[in-house]
């Protein structure tokens, strides 16, 4: 009970989360794309909520996350703001948003945060993205950067697979990160790339790195919320670097057969799970039944 005594920690911020790597404090970051979800979150005291376009992945359907639009996003990042008080809330730039020029970028960007709430948004890729960080940055608007795998990228890539594994590979994501810093952006998504690559980034920047798949080294740790409680549908090709923390997927399937079991067996609703009306309005309620039932055996008969 202590714990619900305690002060509420204050409202995470761009600057307060370089102060936290200067005093090197672990942090985490989740995805979330709902109210409810983003409220359970933000009350166990998570540092950042991402609304991820992994919402075409886990939430829409889509078999990645190219499909997913701008309003989409919009939507999500609204439901999502509505949850959140404390945490830093970042929304991601859908593909094909910041593809066409920084002009369209900074609208898409505007959305977000003007229509969605967020406080921040992140985009893929390093060197190649550095004029419109800077002119999204210029319009006052905070940039998370994201290196390494970038599912955007997927058709290019050929598919989800480790970055930087080789000497030159390394170099330029390294190239890519302190570029990014140079640029401005506030910190930097480090996705499925090697353990050592990801500690000498984070040891490079003076801007906090988060990992997903990117080993122990970065200041700050993000998972996509579907892996860790067990709602992806991902099961048979479920990353190296998801630790599972529940099984909601079982959970919820139980929960759901034993609902439908008392259904058709008429268990529920009990009489406690309804509503009655007052003895005196039922016996008039039977009267009129009973009026109603004479009524139609009368017509059946002519």
């Amino acid at each position: 009970m202590a714990y619900f005594k305690q002060q509420r920690p204050e409202k995470v911020t761009v600057p307060s989360l370089r102060a936290s790597k200067e005093r090197g404090e672990k942090l985490v970051c989740l995805t979330a794309y709902d109210y409810p979800t983003a409220r359970i979150i933000d009350e166990a005291g998570v540092e950042i909520v991402l609304v991820g376009d992994s919402l075409g992945n886990v939430v829409l359907g889509y078999e990645n996350t190219i499909p997913v639009t701008l309003d989409e996003m919009v939507s999500a990042t609204r439901a999502v703001r509505r949850g959140v008080t404390r945490a830093l809330l970042v929304a991601d730039m859908p593909y094909g948003s910041y593809h066409t020029g920084a002009d369209d970028a900074v609208r898409a960007a505007l959305r977000l945060i003007k229509e969605g709430g967020a406080e921040a948004v992140k985009l893929e890729g390093g060197r190649k993205r550095l004029q419109l960080i800077e002119r999204l940055i210029a319009e006052e608007i905070p940039v998370m950067g994201h290196i390494g795998l970038t599912p955007q990228s997927v058709n290019q890539l050929g598919g989800f697979r480790l970055q930087g594994k080789t000497l030159e590979a390394a170099r330029a994501l390294i190239e890519d990160a302190r570029a990014l810093e140079a640029a401005g952006v506030f910190s930097i998504v480090l996705e499925l790339v090697p353990r050592e690559v990801a500690r000498i980034i984070t040891e490079a920047v003076k801007i906090p790195t988060i990992g997903i798949g990117a080993g122990p080294h970065c200041d700050i740790q993000v998972l996509v919320i579907h892996d860790l409680i067990g709602l992806s549908f991902t099961e048979n090709r479920k990353p190296r670097f998801v630790r599972q923390y529940a099984n909601m997927r079982q959970i919820m399937t139980e929960a759901i057969s034993r609902f439908a079991e008392d259904v058709r067996s008429g268990s529920y609703p009990a009489e406690d799970e309804s509503y009655a009306v007052s003895p005196e309005t039922a016996a008039e309620l039977e009267l009129l039944l009973n009026e109603e039932r004479i009524e139609d055996r009368e017509q059946r008969t002519i």
